[in-house]
């Protein structure tokens, strides 16, 4: 008991630590004024209607264990988004290891330059502008050149690293007035039950009326039978020890099964049930119904382990485990070394949801290779509340004028967090 005690006393400021990264501006300099309103116009009828109106976001969600691995120069995120043929209102992404899990980085201090480099290139490839070529006809002879036309404006509301795990959130800019409350909360569940090398990082915010949560989790690793035991208590631990700053109310959600919309998202490290050989053959034949079948955290789902949660359909090989820069799983007999473990491929890397007001459109794998993990993502339609109760302000609140001044609004300290401002990693 007493190494818990000590490693929860050293590390319980790291771990336990509110800070993150936002573009959220935090000036005090600011006032926001509000429209003078004719008093002839201040009746019940005209400003309080009380009506309540329901909004569809899109919501990207994607899983990468990078294995340790720092980003090279020309990645291209772009190939994991997609943006070029999907759109949507929010990206959520999560990695593991984007350290490697030494004894260094577990029990020393923060680097947070790995973590600046993904969110450089998540920021590149969201608001990248796109070249497109113009024809222009003067004196009967045609011209061609270059023009480029602004991208997307995404801004990066939270982005918090533990050790290996680093979770981002970025969202339009245009709903940027309307998020409240972002706040982390981070749970060790590595070394002694309370190292960060195994974990989540959990993030939550409103937006209009309804409350978001995002776990990004690294559950205990081990293919032998009963560990999947262990990683059922890591995800035991996550719910019942993760718990956010208080809000403005009483029944503000503060655990992570209190919120409206929730995802758990990670290398959740659940295995299949099999022989190496079997699990093997059947990945050659891509007999997935037979695979998952026996998939550890699909049993799990089915006994009611995850009571209220859900996942997607799969119709992807097997994320885990790859030679890096290569297509050849880890292990197979053909590529094996003398004295190499063989690690039977499984899906370790997994996006469930819970609850209600989630319906998934898209559940599939990316192709970066880099890492021993394939990269997984998914595609929801999120339903939001959104309260009107002043109409006659509802004009004011959604122009031009409003978005100004309220980019310049200091988020609310009653959170209890720190705000760094202007994120370091901007380009």
């Amino acid at each position: 008991m007493w190494p818990r005690l000590v490693a929860n006393k050293i590390l319980r400021k790291r771990l336990g630590s509110n800070n993150f990264v936002t573009d959220f501006p935090s000036s005090k300099e600011t006032l926001l004024e509000i429209p003078s309103l004719d008093h002839s116009s201040l009746n019940s009828k005209t400003i309080f209607s009380h009506r309540k109106d329901t909004h569809n976001y899109r919501i990207f969600v994607s899983t990468w264990n990078v294995g340790g691995v720092a980003p090279h120069e020309d990645l291209d995120m772009e190939d994991l988004l997609d943006t070029g043929n999907t759109s949507c209102d929010i990206y959520v992404l999560g990695f593991q290891e984007i350290v490697p899990l030494s004894a260094s980085n577990v029990l020393g201090s923060e680097n947070d330059k790995i973590s600046m480099k993904w969110n450089s290139l998540i920021r590149e490839a969201l608001n990248r502008k796109t070249c497109i070529i113009q024809h222009s006809n003067e004196d009967g002879k045609s011209s061609i050149e270059n023009s480029m036309i602004s991208g997307q404006d995404f801004r990066c509301i939270i982005s918090k690293q533990m050790v290996g795990i680093l979770i981002s959130v970025w969202v339009r800019s245009c709903l940027c007035p309307y998020i409240r409350y972002p706040s982390v909360s981070c749970i060790g569940c590595g070394i002694m039950g309370c190292l960060g090398n195994k974990g989540s990082v959990s993030v939550r915010f409103l937006l209009h009326e309804t409350s978001f949560c995002f776990v990004c989790s690294h559950l205990a690793s081990g293919g032998r039978e009963g560990d999947e035991k262990l990683r059922n208590s890591n995800v035991s631990e996550i719910l019942s020890r993760t718990s956010f700053p208080r809000g403005p109310s009483l029944d503000f959600p503060r655990k992570i099964l209190d919120h409206d919309r929730i995802i758990l998202l990670g290398d959740l490290n659940y295995r299949i049930s099999l022989p190496e050989s079997t699990v093997r053959t059947l990945v050659d034949g891509r007999e997935w119904n037979a695979l998952l079948e026996n998939d550890q955290l699909r049993m799990e789902l089915m006994n009611g382990q995850f009571k209220g949660w859900h996942e997607g359909s799969i119709s992807f090989a097997p994320t885990y485990k790859y030679r890096p820069n290569s297509d050849v799983y880890y292990g197979c007999f053909h590529q094996s070394k003398n004295g190499e473990k063989k690690r039977a491929p499984a899906w370790c890397d997994r996006i469930i949801w819970y609850g209600t007001g989630l319906k998934q459109h898209v559940y599939n794998r990316s192709e970066e290779n880099f890492s021993d993990h394939r990269p997984v993502k998914a595609i929801f339609t999120a339903k939001v509340v959104a309260l009107h109760s002043l109409t006659q302000f509802q004009s004011f609140f959604l122009s031009d004028r409003f978005n100004r001044i309220t980019s310049q609004l200091e988020i609310s300290s009653t959170d209890d967090f720190l705000c760094k401002g202007r994120s370091s990693f901007q380009i």
